[in-house]
Formats: C-alpha cells, structure tokens, sequence
C-alpha cells in the first residue's frame, strides 16, 4: 500500500482485523510512505491431501476482502515496487512519462530507471534547482515565481506542462519542495512538497508536509510523486 501510514490504515481495516480466525494473522510491515500487508495462515489439525490448497483458497478470499476495503491504497503484491507498477501502466497505456525535479534532485528519475525496460516509457528527466533553469528548461514564467515562489501550485503545474514539451512526453510529474533541514519559513516550513501530474488535457496537484529529516523527505517524495502517477493514469484522481 501507498498514501497512509500504519496507523490509519490500522484505523481502517479494524473490523477486519478483529474478524480474523486464530490461524490467520496480519503483520504490519511499514516502510518510507509505505506498507506491506501481510496474511499468514496456518493450519490447524491433521493435514489431508488439499489443506495447502484449501488454506491457500482461504488466504485469497481474505487478500480479497481486504483490498475491497482499502482500494485506493493498495498497488500491488508480493514483491512488486511502485515504479514497475506504474511502468506496467504506462506500457499497457503505450504512454511516453518524464520527470521535472527540484527538491529531489532526480530521484523520482532513479527510481523509474530501476526497473529494466523502463526506456521503452521513459526517455528522461530535466533537473531544475534553481529559477533560472525552471524558466529556461521548463518554460516557468518569471513572475510565477516571484509572486508565489518556486514550492508553490502554480510553480509546479507550469514546470509539469513544460515538461511535456521539453521531454515530449505524454505525461510528467513536477516536484518542488523544501527538503531541509533549512531553508523553511513560517508560511512554507521545512517538509513542504508541491507536486504536479499533467498531460495535454488535464494537471492534478498535491501538496504533503514531511519532517525534518532530508533524505527521508527526498524518499517520502519518490513515493507520493509515483503514487500519485499511478492514480492519474488509472484516473483515480
């Protein structure tokens, strides 16, 4: 899963939880902006020919039950990553996807290119840190940013339109944010990530407060960002 913490999660699937048969338990396994649900059954009593295949049956109607609870999190299985999830997306949708970074300093980009084959739907990145080069690179007005800054909604919907064309991609993801540990002010604190899905018909933006820990925001941020890349290819958002 993706997009909540254990603990709400938690909050969530209660019921489901307390409903359980002794001989299956579920182990929260919390990650950087994720979670792994895992069901483990035992079973109890003499074994007969099909109990593996019984027990197994029982796991997957309980599998079943719990994503129909938690359907907007949940993103895949077993040992499937967010970026092969949305590079599956994007081929099955014979989509083009690029990147606009500043906070994260590519590491949505790195991410992506873990998974073999991901040149067949991702041709690249464009890196802007500074003003100048989310003008240049990413066509970012001038006056965008001296009247909202660069972590800002309007900031990042201009840089993620740019990036369709710069990267002449059918979809991008634009980052902006304040990593830390300085840099925050009262009004923008440490922690504050703008972010921006657009193709040539519609831009969905999210804004997320993480702590102060650097690399942790940068790492929270790869997260969110493929997250929310997922839920607007799949229309979810």
């Amino acid at each position: 899963t993706a997009g909540e913490g254990e603990s709400n999660i938690a909050r969530r699937i209660e019921a489901f939880e307390d409903a359980l048969p002794p001989h299956i338990k579920l182990a929260y396994l919390p990650a950087l902006g994720q979670v792994r649900l895992r069901l483990t059954g035992t079973w109890e009593g003499e074994p007969a020919d099909n109990s593996e295949m019984l027990l197994h049956q029982e796991l997957d109607a309980k599998i079943s039950e719990l994503e129909a609870i938690i359907p907007d999190l949940v993103f895949g299985y077993e040992e499937e990553t967010l970026q092969q999830v949305v590079g599956k997306i994007l081929l099955a949708q014979n989509k083009q996807f690029g990147t606009a970074e500043s906070c994260t300093g590519g590491y949505v980009a790195h991410l992506i290119t873990t998974v073999p084959g991901s040149s067949a739907y991702f041709p690249g990145t464009v890196v802007t840190y500074s003003y100048e080069m989310k003008t240049k690179l990413l066509g970012v007005k001038p006056d965008t940013l001296a009247r909202f800054g660069a972590v800002s909604e309007e900031t990042v919907r201009e840089m993620a339109r740019g990036a369709l064309d710069t990267l002449e991609v059918n979809v991008a993801v634009a980052i902006s944010g304040i990593a830390g540990a300085d840099g925050g002010t009262p009004e923008k604190p440490v922690g504050t990530v703008w972010m921006a899905v657009s193709d040539r018909e519609r831009t969905v933006t999210a804004k997320y407060l993480f702590g102060r820990d650097r690399l942790k925001n940068i790492q929270l941020t790869g997260t969110y960002a493929l997250n929310l890349v997922r839920k607007f290819l799949l229309g979810e958002v």
